[in-house]
């Protein structure tokens, strides 16, 4: 594995339009974004919760889709917008349940003093 590693970015990097030195450059911001990334992750489980985590990992997943259209030029292909689409169906989904779910548990929250209030 590592010595397709080893071949393949020296590769790379003689074929990437910019230059040479400019993929270097992207290759290492690249790895220091991803772990400011995952530090925020981190941060956001020690601080708030895991599913809080997920919930805003999921969000960022179609806005980077569109930003990558906007800033990159980059084509907006049909597997682009299949992506889109189901990762924005999954978002509202989670969120339309637990609309639900709150006003199942606001209706039980009201009928339980009112039940109470019928046995006395």
């Amino acid at each position: 594995m590592s010595i397709a590693i080893s071949q393949v970015i020296p590769r790379e990097a003689r074929d990437f339009k910019l230059g040479e030195t400019k993929y270097y450059v992207v290759l290492v911001w690249s790895a220091i974004m991803w772990q400011f990334f995952f530090l925020g992750a981190i941060g956001v489980i020690f601080c708030a919760s895991s599913l809080l985590s997920g919930i805003i990992i999921a969000a960022f997943l179609p806005i980077t889709e569109i930003l990558a259209v906007i800033v990159y030029k980059e084509k907006f292909q049909a597997e682009k917008g299949v992506a889109l689409v189901l990762s924005l169906w999954g978002f509202v989904s989670y969120f339309y349940d637990e609309i639900k779910e709150a006003k199942k548990m606001k209706n039980r929250e009201m009928e339980l003093p009112q039940s109470l209030h019928s046995i006395t």
